[in-house]
């Protein structure tokens, strides 16, 4: 914190309150009101008190181009003292029209314009010396452009001659003329919302066959609302809808490719399958043509050349029915003796 306060000697003050009104007997201010030059003032002089400046106006529909004015003002001199003086309604409405705002509204704006530190109510339409006296303002500012109104070609002409003017720029492009002119303009349209938002037709003072177009005309904007609504979120579907096909697209792409690839890398000509299908080919035709060899442990047979091999014995079930075949002529024939002598026997 003792950094701070070496570092920052005179803090910025926060704005907290609105301005102070100017009080309608005369200027607390000390000071003598000697008579300053503009090139005094813009060099701080006199250092004992600020430079008191007055800028007056109407300031209805208070907007940034009044704002702006009063922070020219408030920064012609280093040291300045702005005033800022609202005439009434009742003078309003005699030389210049209808305002939007009241008086009261109209005040409560100035107060909270940060630039200003004071405001005078109630406001003189023209400046008089003893006006200039009671508040003892050292300048006047306003735009330079002649100002023609009550019955005088501009009515800060004896300001200017008196030396007492400095000149403000105006804004382009906002007034309060143009503010009411875009109403104007407008007005089916903000009657139809002041409507919609619960103002009756008669504080709106439109007539019943208006009231009733101008709700007509709000339904029909809800409905046109909703289909918008409505094609948004289709559109809003579509695209998920494409999104995510092209999503599966892409990936049935990266597997059809994957498939593909498989594929030609296993049945392809130059495939893992030709390379096993010809291995083994080459071993089944190897086998078929090398010579079977007998195995080494059983003994080798050796077979008669007169004789052939005996055919298999048959099945014992045969033994008792049949008997067999002798196997040479002479077993034939003892076979057949001894078979007639077991018949003789028997007679």
């Amino acid at each position: 914190m003792e950094e701070l306060e070496h570092t920052c000697p005179h803090p910025r003050t926060t704005l907290t309150e609105p301005a102070i009104f100017a009080r309608e007997t005369s200027c607390d201010c000390r000071a003598p009101h000697e008579k300053l030059t503009i090139a005094q003032a813009r060099r701080g002089t006199p250092v004992d008190r600020p430079v008191r400046v007055y800028a007056d106006g109407i300031f209805d529909l208070f907007h940034s181009g009044h704002a702006r004015a009063l922070m020219q003002a408030k920064n012609l001199f280093p040291n300045t003292y702005l005033i800022v003086g609202v005439c009434s309604d009742e003078l309003t409405h005699k030389y210049k029209g209808f305002t939007v705002m009241t008086e009261h509204e109209r005040y409560e704006a100035l107060r909270h314009c940060r630039y200003v530190d004071e405001v005078l109510r109630d406001a003189p339409w023209t400046l008089t010396p003893e006006f200039l006296e009671k508040h003892k303002i050292d300048f006047v500012a306003h735009d330079d452009i002649p100002y023609s109104s009550a019955g005088s070609e501009d009515v800060y002409k004896h300001i200017k001659e008196a030396g007492m003017f400095v000149p403000t720029q105006r804004t382009e492009g906002i007034s309060t003329s143009d503010l009411i002119t875009r109403i104007v303009r407008d007005y089916d349209v903000y009657a139809r919302r002041n409507l919609q938002r619960g103002y009756t037709a008669k504080e709106l003072n439109v007539s019943y066959i208006n009231e009733k177009k101008y709700r007509l005309q709000n339904q029909v904007d809800r409905m046109k609302e909703k289909v918008r609504t409505v094609e948004e979120k289709s559109k809003h579907f579509v695209y998920r809808v494409e999104e995510k096909s092209h999503d599966l697209i892409q990936k049935w792409e990266e597997k059809s490719r994957e498939f593909i690839g498989n594929f030609l890398e296993l049945f392809g000509p130059d495939g893992t399958w030709k390379q096993v299908f010809q291995e083994r080919s080459g071993r089944m035709l190897s086998y078929a043509l090398s010579p079977r060899e007998s195995p080494c442990n059983s003994p080798p047979r050796e077979l008669s050349p007169l004789r052939s091999p005996s055919p298999p014995s048959p099945p014992a079930r045969w033994h008792n029915a049949r008997p067999s075949p002798p196997a040479s002529p002479k077993g034939a024939s003892a076979s057949i003796s001894s078979m007639s002598e077991g018949d003789e026997d028997e007679k």
